[in-house]
């Protein structure tokens, strides 16, 4: 999937690391790393894509392929040759240099990863793009990731369905059936879809109608719902899943200086429990790529005597996602100081409030089994969780669920204090 290079084509980027296994990032061998090759960067990194670099241009007069690789060192991408896990390969597409190259890396890359797919299993195609054609109708670009997909198939998507009345390739060739890895225009479709979106085959139009029928009440559903924010409340209202648990920010300030300062002051935050991760930071003014960024890794924008624009403030709104201005340093550490915390799991300790020891066991008719004990020391509380032990084994563990009093007294003293009136109970 080819994706532009301009800063304006930022939602293509992220889409496009979302729906691809491994990404080639192009730099310029003249140019060096662009914002945009950055951009790329931090998007392929959120969606937990593996790069390899190719260094275009390397036929230039002007070319230095050394030098990108320094700028790529210090994005956490370093070459191979340097000691780094980034495999990178100079190429000349003009002079058609090092293509073959470049792709033993890509089949390198996807044997390692174990990249498979069975073309006789269940169909899975994504959406890479659509749009509305005047003639053709509707008309979207998928590519078929497991599966093949054949002309009549009937197929759905989200909210959108159809039966496959035509398969168009990249050439403009009509086909019967498309397979694995294979990018086709599909004709027939009820409505525009969205990219990303998964379709998958179904034996009649009466179903396909009904799943999207049922997910469009869900999707209804839950708009009439308020939509969860990524906030710093959240997450201390909330803490994560079992394991190392991270909090991603993106931080913007107003200068380098100030940049450097904030990024320095939360470099050192976290343990081992859990950790805060920088996936991005800038100079300037907070921008759509930071919200896009922030949406697809769900993290927390924070800046630094830095201004956001109201289109910004409203793109961030729709995507939920929260931006938090700060002036002074120390209110961002004492923010993601708490949300760290707040982000740990609890340790609990036991705490020794009584001894008791059991006298008596009484068996009460829809009750149960009741415990006549003597308490030997400190204070038994409802609610409080108990040991029962015997010869020093634990025999059984529980909270106490009733408490009742009674006074205990010798044979003798009962019978004197027969019938007298104690508080309401009589003896």
């Amino acid at each position: 999937i080819d994706t532009p290079g301009h800063e304006a084509f930022t939602a293509m980027r992220a889409q496009g690391a979302k729906v691809t296994d491994i990404v080639v990032l192009v730099v310029a061998a003249d140019d060096g790393v662009m914002p945009q090759t950055e951009e790329a960067i931090n998007h392929a990194r959120a969606a937990n894509v593996p790069i390899i670099v190719a260094i275009n241009k390397i036929d230039k007069e002007n070319a230095n392929p050394e030098k990108v690789k320094k700028q790529l060192a210090r994005y956490g991408l370093t070459p191979e040759e340097w000691g780094g896990e980034t495999i990178c390969v100079e190429v000349s597409a003009l002079k058609k240099q090092g293509l073959d190259e470049l792709l033993e890396m890509i089949l390198l890359q996807a044997e390692i990863m174990e990249l498979t797919g069975d073309p006789n299993g269940e169909l899975k195609a994504i959406v890479i793009e659509s749009e509305m054609d005047r003639q053709k109708g509707p008309v979207s670009t998928l590519l078929i990731k497991q599966g093949t997909l054949k002309v009549g198939n009937i197929i759905v998507g989200g909210e959108v369905y159809g039966k496959v009345r035509a398969l168009i390739n990249w050439k403009g060739d009509r086909l019967k059936e498309a397979t694995i890895s294979t990018p086709v225009q599909v004709l027939g479709l009820s409505d525009v879809s969205v990219p990303g979106q998964i379709f998958t085959k179904v034996e009649s139009e009466r179903k396909a109608r009904r799943i999207t029928e049922k997910i469009k009440e869900e999707k209804r559903q839950k708009s009439l719902r308020r939509r969860e924010q990524v906030t710093l409340e959240s997450i201390l209202a909330s803490p994560e899943e079992e394991g190392v648990k991270t909090l991603n920010v993106i931080v913007k300030a107003e200068s380098q200086g100030s940049l450097k300062a904030v990024v320095d002051s939360l470099a050192n935050m976290g343990d081992e429990e859990v950790k805060l991760e920088i996936i991005s930071q800038g100079v300037g003014e907070i921008k759509k790529s930071d919200i896009l960024l922030a949406s697809t890794s769900k993290a927390i924008i924070l800046g630094f005597n830095v201004d956001v624009p109201s289109e910004i403030q409203s793109i961030a709104k729709q995507e939920q996602v929260e931006i938090r201005q700060y002036q002074v340093i120390y209110e961002i550490i004492e923010d993601i100081k708490r949300a760290l915390q707040g982000m740990v799991e609890p340790v609990y300790t036991e705490e020794l409030i009584a001894r008791a020891e059991i006298r008596e066991i009484f068996k009460i008719p829809r009750v149960g089994t009741v415990a006549g004990c003597y308490v030997k020391e400190g204070k038994v509380v409802r609610g409080a969780e108990t040991k029962v032990l015997r010869n020093g084994e634990i025999i059984g563990e529980g909270p106490i669920v009733s408490l009742k009093s009674c006074l205990l007294y010798t044979s003798d003293a009962a019978d004197e204090l027969d019938g007298v009136d104690l508080g309401g109970r009589r003896i």
